[in-house]
C-alpha cells in the first residue's frame, strides 16, 4: 500500500507542476475531449504512461492498482490526456498478450512515451452494442487483408496514428472476426467527423474502401477478434473515467457551498455514491489483475457509473441554483457545466449501452 501512495504523491506533485506553470486548466471528460500531445508526452517523460507495460519497452512492469491510482488523479484534475489514453488504456494490453514481437518492439515503446494516437474501430451503423452483428468484412489478398466498411464513434480517429479495426473474415458471429492495426492515413480510409450540436468534434465515422492491411498488422491470430474485443472493452468498461469525468465540475461547485447549503445533503449522497464505486472498482482491479475479464462487476460498475454522471449534471444545475451558497458559482463552472450537458447523452452508451449491460449482469447473476 505505502508503494500506491507514493505513486499518488507522485502523480500529483507532476499535475501541480503541470497547474502552476498554467500548462492545462480542467476539463469535463478530459479523457474523450482534451487532446494535448504535449501533456501527454510530458507524462510520458515522467514514466506515468504505461504503467502495465513490461520494462523492457519502457513501462514499470506494475498492474492495473497502479495505474487506477494514476487515473484517478489524472480525471480528478480534468488533465487532458486524451491523446494517449485508448493507446494506453486498450491497445497497449492487447499488445502484450496478443502481439508479435515486432509490434510489441514498435508499439509498446511509444505508447509509454506518449507518443501513440490510438482509435478503437468497434461500432457500426447496424450494429449497435451487438458486436458479432458488424458487417465491415476483410478479405484476403496478396501480401495482406483488404477491409471494405464503416465505422462509427471511432473517437480521436482524426488525429490517430492507427485504428484497431475488428473485422469479419468468417461466417461464424463470433470466431469470425478478427482486430486490425490500421495505420492512418490510408488511401483506402476515408475520416468523416460527426460534430456534437456544440460544433466540437472528437467523434468520427471512419469507412474503409479496400484499405490494404499488411500481414504484419494483422493483431493476434485470425477468428480471435472476439475474444480481444471482450478483453479491451473490459478494460474499457472499468476504469474511474466511468465515475469521474465530471468531477471536476462538482469540485469547482464546492467553492462557497456551506454545511447548511440546500444542496449539501445532495452533495453529500453524490460523495457517498463515488465513494461506492471507488469499492467496487478495486473488486474490478482485483478481477484484471488475476485475467477475469469476464468478472460481472466489470459490467455493473460501467452500467452504474455511467448513469451517475449522468445524474451529476442535474445535480450541478440544482448546486448552480442553491440561493444559499455564499457565492455564485456559475461565471467559473459554467463552462465545464456546458461540457458536462453537451457529453451527458453520450455518458450511457459509450462502451456498450447501459441495456445490454443490465443483461450481461443478469445473465452472470443466474448462472
Amino acid at each position: 500500500m505505502s508503494e500506491l501512495a507514493a505513486l499518488r504523491s507522485e502523480i500529483r506533485a507532476f499535475i501541480h507542476e503541470e497547474l502552476a506553470q498554467q500548462r492545462f486548466t480542467a476539463h469535463c471528460d478530459s479523457w474523450l475531449t482534451s487532446f494535448d500531445p504535449d501533456f501527454s508526452a510530458r507524462l510520458g517523460e515522467r514514466g506515468l504512461i504505461g504503467l502495465m507495460i513490461p520494462i523492457q519497452f519502457g513501462g514499470r512492469g506494475l498492474g492495473v492498482a497502479e495505474r487506477l491510482v494514476v487515473s484517478e488523479e489524472l480525471l480528478a484534475a480534468g488533465a487532458p490526456v486524451a491523446a494517449h489514453w485508448f493507446a494506453e488504456r486498450q491497445f497497449a494490453p492487447s499488445i502484450v498478450r496478443h502481439g508479435t514481437p515486432s509490434q510489441q518492439a514498435e508499439w509498446l515503446p511509444r505508447v509509454t512515451r506518449g507518443k501513440a494516437w490510438i482509435a478503437i474501430g468497434l461500432s457500426e451503423a447496424d450494429a449497435g452494442s451487438d458486436l458479432a452483428a458488424i458487417r465491415t468484412r476483410a478479405e484476403q489478398v496478396d501480401g495482406g487483408w483488404a477491409i471494405t466498411g464503416a465505422k462509427l464513434w471511432s473517437s480521436g480517429a482524426h488525429t490517430a496514428h492507427a485504428i484497431v479495426v475488428l473485422a469479419r473474415t468468417g461466417a461464424q458471429r463470433h470466431e469470425g472476426l478478427t482486430q486490425f492495426i490500421v495505420r492512418l492515413p490510408n488511401a483506402g480510409v476515408q475520416i468523416r467527423p460527426i460534430p456534437l450540436i456544440s460544433g466540437e468534434h472528437h467523434f468520427n465515422e471512419v469507412a474503409f474502401d479496400h484499405a490494404f492491411i499488411p500481414d504484419s498488422d494483422v493483431l493476434g491470430p485470425i477468428g480471435n477478434g472476439w475474444t480481444q474485443a471482450m478483453q479491451e472493452l473490459a478494460f474499457e468498461r472499468a476504469g474511474p473515467e466511468r465515475y469521474l469525468s465530471t468531477l471536476p465540475l462538482l469540485q469547482e461547485l464546492l467553492s462557497g457551498l456551506g454545511p447548511d447549503a440546500e444542496s449539501a445533503s445532495e452533495l453529500g449522497r453524490c460523495i457517498a455514491e463515488i465513494t461506492s464505486f471507488r469499492a467496487i472498482n478495486q473488486r474490478v482491479v482485483e478481477h484484471l489483475a488475476t485475467g477475469q475479464t469476464s468478472a460481472i462487476d466489470i459490467p455493473m460498475l460501467k452500467s452504474l457509473g455511467t448513469s451517475f454522471e449522468q445524474r451529476t449534471v442535474q445535480i450541478a444545475l440544482d448546486l448552480v441554483a442553491d440561493s444559499s451558497r455564499t457565492a455564485p458559482p456559475i461565471t467559473a463552472a459554467q463552462g465545464l457545466l456546458r461540457e458536462a450537458q453537451f457529453q451527458s447523452p453520450g455518458f450511457s452508451i459509450r462502451g456498450g449501452t447501459n441495456e445490454v449491460l443490465r443483461g450481461i449482469i443478469s445473465k452472470g447473476l443466474t448462472r
